[in-house]
């Protein structure tokens, strides 16, 4: 099985848990996108759901494949957010915005009564941290705000290169218009405390730290999908 197809069958397993009527938070990336193709069935043979997309990437596909949607401000609860992940430990922390949606992602996933992650067993680490963790930042003074990433990280012990993403002969640019950096740990022993740092740097709008919002993960491997319950579930 390759890993696309791990990604289907983990999608095809979380679409178990969407019911017809409800008001469903959808992920960015190449996981949720299969979800998004998955749906699009169901709904052309009648299932009755309301998006809310977490990037214009996904909105195009979900127009695209007439996934009905609707903005958050339009629909400020939802049901259930179904959304991919960069890394998950044993606790269901995650890092996710390599594809620089990590804002909308994680205004949607708090908006939502569950969230339910799918990924391949290649995202499941026993610490955070391999993965670069995005830090969206706003592009007024980010150079004073690397900085004072550079030195949270010092105090925390973390090392490793802080980076602007870059995207063709520019900055990447997110959809809310702020750049991203790419924080190249390689471990992140206290992913809580590090959340608490960065969320008091002025200069960070959000970071893909996603600490105690996944109730939920669905896990697809060579021999099948399995799950990952918070300890509340």
């Amino acid at each position: 099985m390759d890993a696309r197809q791990m990604k289907i069958r983990a999608a095809a397993e979380a679409l178990k848990h969407v019911e017809s009527g409800m008001r469903l938070g959808i992920g960015t990336g190449s996981t949720a996108e299969e979800f998004v193709r998955l749906l699009a069935e169901k709904v052309a043979d009648g299932f009755s759901v309301v998006g809310v997309p977490t990037s214009e990437r996904t909105a195009r596909l979900c127009l695209e494949l007439n996934v009905p949607l609707a903005s958050l401000d339009e629909m400020p609860e939802l049901d259930l957010t179904i959304d991919g992940a960069d890394e998950i430990d044993a606790g269901l922390r995650l890092i996710k915005g390599g594809g620089g949606a990590l804002l909308r992602e994680k205004i949607v996933a708090a908006a939502s009564k569950r969230m339910i992650v799918i990924a391949d067993e290649s995202k499941v680490v026993d610490v955070l941290g391999a993965f670069p963790l995005p830090i969206e930042v706003n592009a007024f003074g980010m150079t004073a705000t690397r900085i004072a990433i550079e030195h949270l990280a010092e105090k925390s012990g973390l090392t490793g290169e802080i980076a602007p993403r870059r995207s063709g002969d520019g900055l990447y640019k997110t959809d809310g218009g702020h750049f991203i950096l790419d924080a190249s740990f390689g471990r992140i022993p206290d992913a809580e405390a590090l959340s608490s740092g960065l969320n008091v740097i002025p200069g960070v709008v959000e970071h893909g730290l996603f600490i105690n919002l996944a109730s939920l993960a669905i896990i697809a491997g060579t021999g099948g999908a399995r799950t990952l319950a918070a300890k509340n579930e």
